[in-house]
Order: structure tokens, then C-alpha cells, then sequence
């Protein structure tokens, strides 16, 4: 599908972290569909990285898949080089890695809560920090953050991963003081409840529940969250900084 000039890609180059799958694989294809330079990241799935890269070359976008776990910033830095690389400085950054390590509080190690740190907030700190310059150098540079409506509401047996989801408020709206004076943004995508591998796995009498409290009465598709992002990433979203937009078919929070 054509895109006019106004929502071109074109000459940007953006990092999607954790885009081996699910909602960053959508946000990557789509991004290269618009023409973007894309660096697909993934911790493990090589396989299916690779996968996304070759979607989003025949799309008539360029991308390069690149490994490295975002909690550790050693890998982050290195990938970061790979990325300059292939395509010089980032415009685009979407913060997607993420992990769940759910249990009820009571349950909960402090191993489990340090994982689930290190990653949701840990892993955006060192990705943010590596690319800052990037962003804020760039012609409207983009920081977008990918949260959840369970960082709004919290979550029954999620103590850590909402409270990481919430973490990224405070960031994504600090951020976006610091990158304004360059006209560069910084916002939060909140997601509900998505259709991907990790809805699947959540019991049918648990998604019911869910559905009942959402008034459009369905739950996302990946597509949903990925036209917001897109949004986000492109020129006509330059007047929209420090804001939290919830994609979740009307759950109040």
C-alpha cells in the first residue's frame, strides 16, 4: 500500500527491541512497510528474527536482524555499533523487550521481582541511554515506550511486571522535557490485552473475566497496537510529547 510523503519512513532508521515476534514484529514490519530502515532486536529467536527481517526487505524496506539481551548494557552498546554500522545514528526508538515472571506477592522471590526489573525498566534505561544523543540529534528524533494497561490497573499476580509497566510514565513523560528543546518526543503506547502467544497461555475462565471489563468486548489484535506506534514514529505526531495512550477498547483505569 502506497503511503503519501507525509507518513513516509523513508531515511529514518529505527530500533524495535524484542521484534521476534509479537506486538515488536508487527511494529517492525510495519515500520519497514513505510519505508524505515529497521534493526530488528532479539535475545534468543534468532530464527524468527531473521523471519521478520526478510518480510520487511520484501516489503521494500531494509532491515538487519541483531542479537542482544537489553538488560545487559555491554550488549546494547554492541549492538548499537552493528546498527551504525549498517545504518547510522537511530531516529526511532520503540522500547518493546519485555519479560513476565508471574506470581502472586506472597510467592514472589526477590529473584523474580530483580528479573522482571532488569528487563522492563532496566533493559529501557540501556537502550534509552545508548541512543539519547541519536534521538535528540535527529530531525523530530522519537522515543516510544511500550507499557500496558496492567500498569494502570495493576494485575492480580503481577506485581513486578506493573509495576515496570508503571515505571515507564514517569520516564517516557521526563524524557520528553529533556528531548524537547531539540523537537524530538518522547511517548507511551498502553496496550491492553493483546492477542499474542502470552494471552494464549492465559486460562479461557481468566480471559472471560477479562473480556467482561472491556466495553468494545474484544481483545486486540497485534494491528491495533502497531497503527499506534506508527503513528507515534511518524512526522504528523510531532505536536504530541509526554503523553500515555491507552489501546485498550475502553478499560477505565
Amino acid at each position: 500500500m502506497a503511503v503519501d510523503d507525509h507518513s513516509s519512513m523513508e531515511d529514518r532508521t529505527c530500533l524495535v527491541t524484542g521484534s521476534s515476534k509479537g506486538i515488536g514484529r508487527g511494529i517492525a514490519e510495519n515500520l519497514g512497510e513505510h519505508g524505515a530502515d529497521v534493526v530488528v532486536n532479539y535475545r534468543s529467536s534468532e530464527a524468527a528474527a531473521n523471519a521478520v527481517k526478510d518480510n520487511i526487505q520484501e516489503s521494500g524496506g531494509d532491515a538487519i536482524a541483531v542479537q542482544a539481551d537489553v538488560s545487559n548494557l555491554d550488549e546494547v552498546r554492541a549492538m548499537y555499533e552493528d546498527v551504525q554500522n549498517a545504518f547510522g545514528n537511530i531516529d526511532v526508538l520503540v522500547n518493546n523487550a519485555g519479560i513476565t515472571v508471574d506470581k502472586k506477592f506472597e510467592n514472589m522471590t526477590r529473584e523474580d521481582w530483580d528479573r522482571v526489573v532488569e528487563v522492563n525498566l532496566g533493559g529501557v534505561f540501556n537502550c534509552t541511554k545508548v541512543c539519547f544523543e541519536d534521538i535528540r540529534q535527529a530531525h523530530e528524533g522519537r522515543l516510544i515506550n511500550i507499557s500496558s494497561v496492567v500498569g494502570q490497573q495493576g494485575n492480580y499476580g503481577q506485581a513486578n511486571y506493573a509495576t515496570t509497566k508503571s515505571g515507564l510514565f514517569g520516564f517516557t513523560r521526563t524524557l520528553a522535557l529533556e528531548l524537547a528543546r531539540e523537537g524530538s518526543t518522547a511517548n507511551c503506547v498502553a496496550p491492553g490485552f493483546v492477542k499474542t502467544d502470552m494471552l494464549e497461555s492465559v486460562p479461557d475462565r481468566v480471559k472471560e473475566n477479562i473480556l467482561e471489563r472491556i466495553p468494545l468486548n474484544r481483545f486486540a489484535e497485534v494491528e491495533d497496537v502497531v497503527s499506534m506506534v506508527t503513528f507515534v514514529a511518524q512526522e504528523q505526531s510531532s505536536y504530541m510529547t509526554g503523553q500515555v495512550l491507552g489501546v485498550n477498547g475502553g478499560m477505565e483505569w
